[in-house]
């Protein structure tokens, strides 16, 4: 079992810029794929960023390429997504997953997400 707690959320001016945390517990994390997905209201949540379990490997969304970036630190159980330039279509709940394979195609764990909201 995996838990997942995000933070890092909040309200910022479009161009502005916010830093999400996800912080896991266990002793496996290490060993996991870490995602961020976001679900905007009315829409489906949908992929964003990814980061193989020894850093070797990141994917993003092309809606985010060049303005989002995923990073992991293994000591601290904890993967970040640092946003900038952030756009009003960015505006969204944002969840932590994990997965002991894919995490963009097949997450295990879900956080209960944080709230980003950025205003025109």
């Amino acid at each position: 079992q995996v838990q997942l707690v995000e933070s890092g959320g909040g309200l910022v001016q479009a161009g502005g810029s916010l830093r999400l945390s996800c912080a896991a517990s266990g002793r496996t994390f290490a060993n996991l794929a870490m995602g961020w997905f976001r679900q905007a209201p009315g829409k489906e949540r949908e992929f964003v960023a990814a980061i193989s379990w020894n850093v070797d490997r990141t994917t993003y969304a092309n809606s985010v390429k060049g303005r989002f970036t995923i990073s992991r630190d293994n000591a601290k159980n904890t993967v970040y997504l640092q946003m900038n330039n952030l756009k009003p279509e960015d505006t969204a709940a944002y969840y932590c997953a994990s997965s002991w394979g894919d995490v963009s195609s097949q997450p295990n764990y879900w956080g209960q997400g944080t709230q980003v909201t950025v205003s025109s």
